[in-house]
């Protein structure tokens, strides 16, 4: 049976497993959970996650609902195209990289975070796009420096790793936003190489 994977395509949490799938040549059914509507806050799916976030995999009678946990399980499923090696030091340049993005730069600018602004500090989209710009630009500022001390073709030397699968959907919402990137070279190096390739291309919300 196929993971069925909650899904927003929109969403940089969803966007990283459905890379992950990809690359890992994990057929997943999609079940958008479209939060135009407020499908998050259905009854529905919250027996399925009763956070209401975005992704959640169900997979026989497991289900995940938490990004990183999900594209670990997935990682598990296929000896192929390991994401998350197991030997140092690039195991822990992984772990510290997917954490610097997954925990430094993407909650400031979840949407929550956003709809929050909007509605409880009346601030209109050109504030909350600042908002989202300005914090954004202060992760990348490290990231950018950390990974350049580790990049190759990709952020960890030359093997695509989970560091890669997390840097594309935050860079596709920096560009979304028009977050100036000059000052971030390596990272806009890095995202151009993944933009080319097939399984990123396949998972893009657009």
């Amino acid at each position: 049976m196929k993971p069925i994977l909650f899904d927003f395509p929109k969403s940089s949490s969803s966007f990283r497993v459905r890379i992950a799938a990809a690359v890992k040549e994990i057929p997943l059914e999609l079940h958008l959970v479209d939060f135009r509507k407020d499908a998050q806050r259905s009854d529905e799916y919250l027996a399925v996650n009763p956070a209401g976030l975005v992704p959640a995999l169900k997979h026989d009678e497991l289900i995940i609902a938490q990004s990183g946990a999900i594209i670990r399980y997935l990682d598990r499923l296929s000896p192929d195209n390991v994401l998350f090696p197991a030997t140092d030091p690039l195991a822990t340049q992984v772990e510290e990289l997917t954490g610097a993005i997954a925990c430094d730069i993407h909650p400031l600018n979840n949407l929550r975070v956003l709809e929050y602004l909007r509605a409880q500090f009346d601030k209109d989209q050109d504030a909350v796009s600042e908002w989202y710009r300005h914090w954004i630009s202060k992760g990348f500022e490290g990231l950018e420096k950390r990974i350049a001390a580790t990049s190759g073709k990709y952020c960890c030397g030359d093997q695509l790793t989970a560091v890669d699968v997390y840097l594309a959907p935050q860079m596709f919402n920096a560009r979304r936003y028009d977050t100036p990137l000059e000052r971030f070279p390596t990272l806009v190096r890095i995202d151009n190489e993944l933009r080319l390739l097939e399984t990123f291309q396949s998972a893009a919300p657009d």
